[in-house]
């Protein structure tokens, strides 16, 4: 009960939950960010963490006191990469036990379906493209690696994509997230980047829904 308080709390105002872990020390504050970026990307149970928001605000603190930006970035590279490392050997060794356990709740017939068309479309791009996608982030690595994608293919774009997905949301935060406007309605900036990263999983999740509707139709045709 306690983690669900805390992600929920961490979901609603990731601004309010990096200040209480900077007043508990660099160690704590530093761990708790790598903590949370590496779970979001490197265990295929948790895709609902806020990862874009959190370095959002995490940048903002680089800036405003409390993180050395270098550290920071540091911090975030590490976690991302190393997290869909993680994520691509659980898929590897355990992905086809996990699926059919059923166990993961997140992992519905339709998010599979959504995570391997966006696989098969993007080929090994999909690992750099699917950062900046929530839920498919952290789906791609773990059926990256359940389909037998070579390692050193995966790696390539693990890094590239870690590096720019981090970086890009931290600079963000860093750069803009001390304007007054954004200051006084971040709540609000936070819901506009959670809406925005889900955009592209929506139209997507759109498309193979009227893909397979057309599909259908066509079966339902030919067997006339």
């Amino acid at each position: 009960m306690a983690f669900v308080s805390f992600i929920a709390n961490l979901i609603h105002d990731p601004r309010a939950a990096i200040a209480s872990w900077i007043a508990m020390g660099p160690l704590a504050a530093y761990g708790f960010v790598f903590l949370i970026i590496f779970i979001e990307t490197g265990v295929v149970f948790f895709p609902f963490l806020p990862g874009d928001s959190l370095l959002f605000a995490a940048g903002f603190f680089a800036n405003g006191g409390g993180f050395a930006l270098p550290l920071l970035l540091g911090v975030a590279w590490v976690a991302a990469i190393v997290g869909d490392q993680c994520n691509f050997m659980i898929g590897h060794f355990f992905g086809q036990k996990i699926i059919a356990s059923g166990k993961v709740k997140a992992l519905t017939p339709e998010r599979v379906q959504e995570t391997s068309d966006f696989l098969d479309k993007w080929g090994r791009a999909a690992i750099f493209l699917g950062r900046f996608v929530p839920f498919i982030r952290t789906f791609v690595p773990f059926f990256a690696g359940m389909g037998g994608m070579k390692w050193h293919h995966f790696v390539i774009f693990n890094v590239l994509g870690g590096i720019t997905w981090s970086t890009l949301f931290v600079l963000l935060g860093y750069f803009f997230g001390g304007i007054p406007a954004v200051q006084e309605h971040f709540s609000l900036v936070i819901i506009g980047i959670i809406l925005v990263s889900v955009i592209p999983a929506v139209i997507a999740a759109l498309k193979a829904s009227m893909g397979s509707k057309k599909d259908g139709e066509s079966a339902g045709k030919h067997a006339a």
